[in-house]
């Protein structure tokens, strides 16, 4: 599975207005889209910093949706007054959800940086270890 992130520093005033959009006109959109398999919202009520998620089936089909998600993009970002995006391509390499998330769940996320020939050894530590 892929990821492609967009965050952005959004006009907290604004939050609930965006969360709209999201929720009732981006999301539909880009679950649509051949190859999607999940969309989420992840925001900072007190900064107003936002990080959207959107995970494909494959590399390939992240890359084709690329420039049919520019207009949401932009779309969300309008509604959230939001600074200019960040956007970024990830791998998924380990993920575990019990069950689906509920209304108002939370997430904890954790970046790191590191030597990149290490990293097969760390994602199978990470999935012996902490999951």
């Amino acid at each position: 599975m892929f990821v492609r992130t967009t965050e952005m520093q959004a006009d907290r005033a604004k939050l609930d207005d965006g969360i709209a959009v999201v929720r009732d006109d981006i999301f539909p959109a880009v679950s649509q889209m051949d190859g999607c398999v999940g969309m989420s919202l992840l925001l900072d009520r007190e900064t107003g910093r936002c990080i959207a998620t959107t995970a494909w089936r494959s590399e390939e089909a992240m890359q084709e949706t690329a420039s049919k998600v520019m207009a949401l993009r932009d779309r969300a970002q309008q509604a959230l007054s939001g600074s200019e995006a960040e956007v970024h391509q990830w791998e998924v390499v380990a993920v575990r959800r019990d069950h689906a998330a509920p209304d108002g769940a939370c997430a904890r996320l954790t970046w790191l940086s590191g030597d990149p020939t290490t990293a097969d050894r760390a994602i199978d530590t990470y999935k012996m270890v902490v999951l």
